[in-house]
């Protein structure tokens, strides 16, 4: 889903990496966790033949993330300063210590075996029609997750990834100023990118090419500058999502640097089982149509489109549609009613072949207490009759929306306001805050205010319909065009709602965050919106009892707990949980079980650490 790297900020970052040029200090490469290769690699079964599965680690979405050549991105070396080559930047080791998760060699999906996620966009630039040969992210690096212990590598199709793509960006950075800057590095990287008899004419256009690049990275300096003090670190596991997506959109493709916002709201890369269902998605419940929001992450990580010319080509972009509508219904199944089940992409299950087994007799005490404390938001247990239908009857409980058009049901989100469930509010009032300027002539409605030829938006509303126009033109100039039937279909067979918050009172809007079902939660640490809570007991305790900062960057895997370890380790990041953006305040079991005496973000009693380990082994369950 919502898991985007905006490309202008790939390249944004090229600029302070790069001040050595004229200074006497080489910069040093980003620290880095030290990672044990495990030993083997076990892959949950979660409804995917292993074709499905590697056909969605590399389908293209469209994308051009990074923001260099595709030549040049597999030639390019680590940015270490040495004489003889460290090794290559887009070596499988050496990008897991990024958390990219290592990639199967295929000569059809993957022939130079790049991380999961990774994919080939060849084409040309809708905008200019300049030929394009770039690798780009997918919803994969984002949505899949290896958890380690003892060992074992456990992958989790789905799950929310472990990347630290602010390193990885700097990386890239010091490995593109490297290599310019360095007469012997360029003659490696010249021969691996133009071969072993090219001339001396094709090596002086490819140096006069990093220098162009580098130059256009420079120019950005000034805004990073502006933006550095509103910006909240993202680190291992987190990205700010919604933000990025503006930037690259209303930013760089339009051209319009007043639209860059700083990101403010990192959130923890959400998992995605069971979601094309939902009937609305977001952690803020922004978007309703699984198209647009799909089309929009392919945006947000950098698909042309082009927002300039003639009306015939206005819109036109790299994304192939029809890609993401496959994507999505891999993910999504058959319709899980009247078969009262999931299917498509399914929630794993704890595996106890790898991880120590659950505590049968602690967990059945827990299970009473989700009914107490869990349940009246977070549905009842996927896998009970409870949850597909009333006890008592044939017909489906109230969670599950009305049968719509195409004869579907959708499972209704609870929306809990922000002021109730307490937890950092960063994430859904500044989407709600954010205005963008947007060209007359693109013909996007419902404007706040009109400056002659530009026009000022909600960003929500904005970028709802700029996503649809895109996927409009595809189906519109597709031969033969696409029938309405089908576009129906492909968008999930649901309106392009947009919205910045739920009804509160007198008329007003107020901001929320879904609660959805808690099916495979112990793979998807760190938790709360914007990872700000480490481990699935930690989440449980009082305020008090949760860690104020605590590192994330590691894999192994705490099965007590449930959640990564997250002592200090060279090279993880820091959660500074005192920062707006980071705070782990909210969803807290504690002091008064009486509704009128509790403070916002307080849901229940203090559960005890037995009740708390109880909850805990119950959850596994799931």
């Amino acid at each position: 889903m919502i898991h985007y790297v905006a490309g202008r900020l790939v390249r944004a970052a090229l600029a302070p990496a790069l001040l050595w040029l004229s200074g006497c200090n080489i910069p040093q490469p980003p620290e880095l966790p030290s990672l044990v290769t495990p030993a083997r690699t076990v892959w949950l079964d979660q409804g995917w033949t292993p074709q499905q599965r590697q056909w969605y680690h590399h389908a293209s979405q469209g994308t051009s993330t990074i923001p260099v050549p595709y030549a040049w991105f597999v030639a390019l070396e680590r940015p270490e300063f040495s004489i003889r080559s460290p090794g290559l930047l887009s070596d499988a080791d050496y990008l897991a210590r990024f958390g990219f998760i290592r990639g199967t060699l295929d000569p059809q999906h993957n022939p130079d075996g790049l991380p999961v996620g990774f994919a080939r966009t060849a084409g040309h630039d809708p905008s200019d029609g300049r030929a394009i040969d770039q690798a780009g992210l997918t919803c994969a690096a984002c949505h899949t997750a290896q958890i380690d212990y003892k060992g074992t590598a456990i992958l989790v199709e789905g799950g929310p990834a472990l990347l630290d793509l602010g390193k990885f960006r700097m990386a890239l950075a010091l490995s593109v100023g490297l290599t310019e800057k360095l007469p012997f590095r360029f003659g490696r990287f010249a021969e691996r990118v133009l071969g072993p008899n090219h001339t001396a004419e094709q090596e002086t256009q490819l140096k006069k090419a990093l220098g162009k690049f580098i130059k256009r990275v420079e120019a950005l300096q000034a805004i990073e500058r502006k933006l550095a003090a509103a910006e909240v670190e993202e680190g291992f596991g987190r990205l700010d999502a919604l933000n990025r997506i503006g930037n690259e959109v209303f930013g760089m493709q339009m051209g319009r640097m007043d639209n860059v916002a700083a990101r403010s709201a990192p959130v923890a890369y959400p998992h995605i089982w069971d979601s094309g269902w939902f009937d609305w998605v977001q952690y803020n419940g922004s978007i309703e149509q699984p198209m647009v929001r799909n089309a929009g992450e392919a945006m947000g990580v950098r698909a042309f489109v082009n927002f300039k010319g003639d009306t015939s080509t206005l819109f036109k972009s790299t994304i192939p549609v029809d890609n993401l509508y496959k994507i999505e219904a891999l993910l999504m199944g058959t319709p899980p009613l009247p078969q009262r089940k999931f299917n498509g992409l399914l929630a794993p299950s704890w595996p106890d072949r790898v991880l120590p087994p659950i505590d049968a007799a602690l967990a059945s005490q827990g299970a009473t207490l989700y009914r107490q404390h869990c349940q009246s938001c977070h549905f009842p247990p996927v896998k009970s009759p409870e949850f597909w239908s009333k006890p008592s009857s044939a017909d489906y409980p109230s969670h599950w929306a009305r049968t719509n058009a195409a004869g579907q049901r959708l499972l209704r989100m609870p929306m809990i306001p922000v002021e109730r469930i307490g937890t950092d509010p960063a994430q859904a009032l500044d989407m709600k805050a954010r205005t963008v300027t947007i060209p007359a002539a693109l013909g996007i409605r419902g404007e706040l205010a009109t400056n002659g030829t530009i026009k000022t938006y909600a960003f929500g509303p904005a970028l709802g319909e700029v996503v649809e126009k895109v996927v409009n033109h595809w189906y519109d100039t597709q031969i033969p065009q696409v029938p309405q039937a089908d576009r129906d279909r492909m968008n999930g067979d649901r309106g392009n709602g947009i919205r910045d918050g739920i009804a509160g009172p007198n008329g007003t809007t107020v901001a929320a965050y879904k609660a959805r079902p808690l099916d495979g939660i112990w793979a998807t640490a760190p938790y709360l919106h914007n990872g700000s809570v480490p481990t699935l007991y930690d989440l449980l305790s009082p305020l008090n009892e949760r860690p104020k900062t605590f590192y994330l960057g590691s894999r192994e895997f705490d099965p007590v707990k449930v959640g990564y370890q997250s002592h200090k380790i060279a090279g993880a990041f820091a959660f500074d949980t005192s920062k707006r953006g980071n705070w782990n305040s909210g969803h807290l079991f504690d002091t008064s079980s009486d509704p009128k005496r509790r403070a916002p973000g307080i849901l229940g009693p203090r559960l005890t650490p037995q009740e708390r380990a109880a909850l805990v082994e119950y959850l596994k369950t799931l």
